[in-house]
């Protein structure tokens, strides 16, 4: 029997080993799902050990365990890390969803959950892939797996688990599904990502709320005031004012702008999903350019003062907002958190006090083109899907990347099979029950002509 015959033959039991990951809230953001979380990442181990993975354990760090598990079947084949992580995005606000996050349905032949596709769904796709590989004698390259609990709120702990494990996690390639594809009749494969500089900003009054009669007009009002620094980091033409920001951008070449602009894509299509007029961004650039080449400045949530149900006329003592900036290529998280900071800083009148707290950040990766590990994915898709994959920019961050490349030493293959559409961290995500299936058919592939074009 191949791996494609036992996958098809244990469609519903691989659809319900999902849906038990997927009822599990495992929130990291949130310490009351603490318990849930270290449950999750019991589940995944315990998944592993019954597909045949060997050495399967909990790697302790100071917040949640990584799941290790390997396959070592012979030292001269290649080897591949496969990474994920089992911890989900907050459900919240759960009224918006149309079934609850937590209990998987399948409608239209999607799977609604949270996690169901970031990255649950394409995490396990992996884990069923290898228990195929392995009823059907088709494992072609050893296998590693590493797969975390905590990369919805910036991977803090991974970082040292990397360097500690060096060896351990020694691999030829770092195989990722956490990244989605342009459609499901037009497969492409993610050659980079955008990293990322996440801050939060306090601008602090007067020393309580104050009476908006009795002191408005006279005091500074901390709202007011964040309003108007935040508009200030931007021009007329959407172009980020913060002195020094596009220092290190790699430009990117008028041929890649012309090869990224064949990628097909309908603005109509776009604006029509999102149910917006027109698109907004900056000047001088596609939609397309200004989500996979270009840095962003975005506030992320702003709040303050009162609001609760009904009136409270008062002038608050506080305000507060998170701000994330993409980055690209050649931009540092460091270089750039600090160049907000002092400009944040620097344009925040006396009448206010500010404060700048950095969360979490990572940096931009690209991946070659012409390397065996990305012509091995690509040739994996063309067995499945019947075409070439197309090359594109992922809008997004998985810092993770450019930690494995330093620590490591490894490059990353992105080959994700979501979609933009699924509505990962929003109400009613969800993942096609075909994305969930193709993938498991087609990472059986990748490991075929990652051995093959390794002899």
């Amino acid at each position: 029997m191949s791996s494609k015959s036992y996958i098809e033959s244990n469609r519903e039991r691989f659809l319900e080993e999902l849906f038990e990951l997927l009822r599990i809230p495992s929130i990291s953001a949130d310490s009351a799902f603490s318990g849930d979380v270290r449950k999750c990442a019991e589940t995944v181990a315990d998944f592993l050990k019954t597909a045949g993975a060997d050495n399967v354990i909990l790697e302790e760090t100071a917040g949640y365990p990584i799941v290790y598990g390997e396959k070592i079947i012979d030292t001269n084949l290649p080897t591949v890390l496969i990474y994920g992580h089992y911890d989900v995005q907050p459900s919240v606000p759960d009224e918006l969803w149309d079934t609850p996050p937590f209990e998987p349905t399948i409608k239209n032949d999607k799977i609604y959950a949270r996690g169901a596709c970031d990255d649950k769904g394409q995490m396990f796709m992996h884990v069923k892939a290898f228990e195929s590989m392995m009823q059907t004698n088709e494992l072609t390259c050893n296998v590693k797996f590493m797969i975390e609990g905590e990369e919805e709120v910036g991977s803090s702990n991974l970082d040292t688990y990397c360097k500690n494990n060096k060896e351990k996690l020694k691999a030829d390639v770092i195989l990722i599904s956490d990244t989605s594809m342009l459609a499901n009749d037009m497969p492409s494969i993610d050659v980079g990502l955008r990293g990322l500089s996440y801050v939060e900003v306090e601008v602090t009054g007067p020393n309580i709320d104050l009476h908006s009669g009795v002191y408005g007009g006279a005091v500074a009002n901390p709202i007011n005031v964040l309003c108007d620094m935040i508009a200030g980091m931007k021009d007329e033409n959407n172009h980020i004012t913060i002195p020094g920001f596009y220092k290190d951008v790699l430009e990117v070449s008028p041929e890649d702008r012309a090869a990224m602009a064949k990628t097909p894509f309908s603005l109509d299509i776009y604006k029509s999903h999102l149910e917006i007029d027109d698109v907004m961004g900056e000047e001088g650039f596609s939609t397309l350019e200004r989500t996979g080449i270009r840095p962003t400045l975005d506030v992320n949530g702003i709040w303050g003062g009162y609001t609760g149900e009904g009136a409270k006329t008062v002038l608050p003592s506080k305000a507060y907002a998170k701000i994330s900036m993409r980055l690209v290529p050649n931009q540092s998280s460091e270089t750039i958190t600090k160049l907000f900071t002092d400009y944040f800083n620097s344009v925040a009148p006396k009448s206010v006090k500010v404060k700048v707290t950095p969360h979490h950040g990572g940096e931009p990766v690209l991946t070659p083109t012409d390397s065996v590990p990305y012509k091995a994915a690509a040739a994996a898709m063309k067995d499945t899907f019947g075409k070439d994959p197309i090359p594109t920019r992922g809008g997004g961050s998985i810092p993770i990347v450019a930690l494995f490349e330093k620590e490591l030493e490894t490059k990353t293959v992105l080959m994700g099979f979501g979609l933009d559409s699924d509505a990962i961290h929003s109400p009613n995500e969800h993942y096609g029950v075909f994305n969930y299936f193709r993938g498991i058919e087609t990472i059986p592939r990748f490991f075929y002509h990652f051995a093959e074009m390794n002899k």
